[in-house]
């Protein structure tokens, strides 16, 4: 007797139920994304300018932009990209360091620019470096991340790499500078804590066009004081010395001529500079 089923008898085999694998090929399956708050879901922007140049990543570089932002204005896509590069501007003020030198003459002078823990700036310094070494490194840095994103991971530079190579405190107070400094507040730092007067201060600010001074600036006004001078004098004469050494050190900037004014409140209270880290 054939077999029976719901609908009655069949002359058929056996129907056989499908196994669990077979459904799925049958099936194609499809990812069901998750309904979203209509008031979340990004729309696409219609109004954005068609000339606009978006950059959509390159060989080696991030896929997904929300951390590595600015990455279509970093020097690495150029260079992925295959675009020309200006050539890479080097500054080292080892030579300014050693026009300004502290000797027997100034012996209170170096007393306290040692006891400030900043002695070691003046001698860390190299005339020679390494152009395709440096290129390197520029081309592998992301100030988002402040590390190097190297073939083999990232690396970063740690306070113990600045202890070691500098070979100054990297414990004690905190300094932070929130506010840019207006130019008529450096010119009345200069005159309070330099000694110059106003038509000085303002003659060189102007001249930097910035609240800044120049480093020849303070060595043609400051480095001939001497242990015979004031203590005022010297007291004036050893704030530009530390300013012209983070100026040219831990401070250096793109102008390579001129150090911000700003860091000047740094060295109001002689004592109390070895207390920062």
């Amino acid at each position: 007797m054939p077999p029976r089923t719901r609908g009655g008898y069949t002359s058929s085999a056996p129907r056989r139920r499908p196994t669990g694998s077979e459904r799925r090929r049958r099936v194609q399956l499809r990812e069901v994304e998750p309904t979203a708050d209509p008031d979340s879901v990004e729309h696409p922007q219609h109004d954005r300018d068609e000339t606009e140049e978006v950059f959509e990543g390159a060989p080696g570089g991030p896929i997904d932009r929300c951390i590595l932002r600015s990455f279509d204005k970093h020097i690495a896509a150029k260079i992925w990209l295959g675009e020309d590069r200006a050539p890479l501007k080097l500054v080292n003020h080892g030579a300014k360091l050693q026009l300004w030198e502290l000797d027997m003459e100034r012996s209170r002078i170096y007393e306290t620019v040692h006891r400030s823990g900043l002695a070691s700036l003046t001698s860390c310094s190299h005339r020679v470096a390494s152009r395709p070494m440096l290129s390197a490194f520029c081309e592998r840095w992301q100030p988002e991340t402040t590390t190097f994103h190297m073939s083999f991971g990232e690396m970063t530079i740690t306070l113990d790499d600045v202890a070691s190579i500098l070979h100054i405190l990297v414990t004690g107070s905190m300094i932070s500078f929130s506010q840019p400094l207006h130019v008529d507040d450096a010119n009345a730092l200069l005159v309070e804590l330099l000694g110059t007067t106003d038509v000085e201060a303002s003659r060189e600010t102007e001249q930097c066009r910035s609240p800044s001074v120049r480093l020849l600036w303070l060595r043609d006004h400051f480095s001939t004081i001497t242990d015979a001078s004031s203590d005022d004098d010297i007291g004036f004469a050893t704030r530009a010395f530390l300013l012209h050494l983070v100026g040219c050190t831990l401070f250096a900037d793109k102008s390579a001529t001129s150090v911000a004014v700003v860091y000047l409140e740094l060295f109001r209270d002689l004592s109390m500079v070895g207390s920062y880290a």
